[in-house]
């Protein structure tokens, strides 16, 4: 590994990718910065996981919202519902081994989507389930808004 790559690594990410890019290609393996290409391997997994975390919650508090204020319910609410959801189905269509952890997801999400709920409508946090009342074919179902008639 040549001081270079490492120096760009530090003090310019874009050319250190493109770099490591162009010795991929031609497989010039033995001059990749490999501590690092892990390093940025791993994060692009971590940030996979924390989307879908992140889309999962969002998806969960306006579910409950629909569900515990559906007087209030908007076209904001339901934009938001239909915009986690695609995301959402559309992170699992690219990487579908992180289906398998979709429950875990949810399940960890859950209580906070509540407590945010709880704020954000003034509902008290015992109006909500303690546990999660949706399956995950109703969170990824397009047409499913709980309490809609």
């Amino acid at each position: 590994m040549n001081q270079l790559t490492t120096a760009d690594y530090e003090t310019d990410f874009t050319i250190w990718v493109d770099e490591q890019v162009a010795m991929l290609r031609a497989r010039k393996f033995d001059e990749l910065d490999l501590p690092n290409v892990v390093v940025e391997l791993e994060t692009i997994a971590s940030f996979q996981m924390y989307e879908l975390e992140s889309r999962v919650g969002m998806l969960l508090l306006h579910l409950l919202k629909c569900q515990f204020q559906p007087e209030r319910r908007s076209g904001n609410w339901m934009g938001t519902v239909i915009e986690q959801r695609h995301r959402i189905v559309r992170r699992l269509d690219h990487s579908p081994s992180l289906k398998r952890l979709l429950p875990e997801i949810v399940e960890v999400e859950y209580p906070v989507a509540v407590k945010r709920a709880s704020a954000e409508t003034g509902l008290v946090k015992e109006v909500f389930p303690v546990e999660n009342p949706y399956t995950l074919a109703q969170l990824l179902d397009p047409d499913f808004i709980p309490g809609a008639t």
